[in-house]
Parts: structure tokens; sequence; C-alpha cells
């Protein structure tokens, strides 16, 4: 099943999820970095890559949800992308709640910023999993027309 919104004959959801990703993957490590030296300036980059990772992150949502409404009803792809897409709704939340709870020190977040991080991280991988599912198991997102040549 091709994807319905494409740049270049590119499908755009996989172009855009990375940055959220990779931004919010970054900053828990950051924070750990921070927890570890607590050198504020870690915690204060992490707050900003959370910042863009959020935006960035729905952003991603808006051209996957339109993939997600393209795919037929009753399939396992369907019911697999319904729960990658609320999963991911999910992070971002979690992320937004430990961008949200910063904002006042973000170079001292509190405990539940960086939990709410850490579950964060570790949904998307999960997310991040089913994604991979729906694209390489299932076909959702390739062109009709792939093939190896």
């Amino acid at each position: 099943m091709e994807s319905r919104v494409k740049l270049a004959g590119h499908p755009v959801h996989p172009m855009l999820i990375v940055f959220p990703l990779g931004l919010l993957a970054t900053a828990v490590v950051f924070d750990v970095i921070y927890l570890v030296t607590n050198t504020p300036t870690w915690a204060v980059t992490a707050f900003y890559m959370i910042g863009a990772g959020v935006i960035i992150g729905l952003a991603a949502a808006i051209p996957g949800a339109v993939d997600w409404l393209a795919i037929p009803r009753g399939t396992r792809a369907k019911r697999i992308g319904l729960i990658h897409g609320v999963g991911n709704v999910i992070v971002v939340t979690l992320f937004a709640l430990s961008w949200y709870l910063r904002r006042d020190q973000p170079g001292a977040p509190p405990t539940d910023a960086v939990v709410a991080g850490l579950l964060g991280v570790a949904l998307a991988v999960v997310t991040g999993w089913l994604g991979g599912e729906l694209v390489g198991r299932l076909g959702v997102g390739v062109d009709d027309g792939a093939h190896l040549d």
C-alpha cells in the first residue's frame, strides 16, 4: 500500500519521524549525563531538544494519520497502525509533560520530568518497532512498483 502523503515520490511520515526519535532519545541520554555529572548544561540542552522533538513529532503525526486512514479496515496493518499511532501520541504526551515540568528550571529538571522522558523513550522503542513492522513486513507506505532493480 503506497503512502498517501509524498514528497518527490517518497513517503513524508518516515522522513519526519527520524527527527523526533533522535531528538527525544538523545534528550534522555543528556538527562542521564546530567544526573551523573550534575552539569546543568546537559539538562538545558535536553530541554530544548525535547521542545523540538515534541513539535516535529506532532508534525510527523499528520501524514502518519493520513496514511493510516487509507489502510483497509479489518486488516492486521490497521490494528498495528492504530497501536503505533496511539502509542506515539502517548510518547509525545510524556515528553510534552517532561518539557512542561522543566519550564521553570531547565537546568535542574525535577525527577518526574526525567521519569516521563524515560517512560517516553521506552514506549518509543515499542512504537518504533511497530512502525517497522508496518513498513517492513506489511508493506504499508511502500510503492506498489517497488523492486530490487
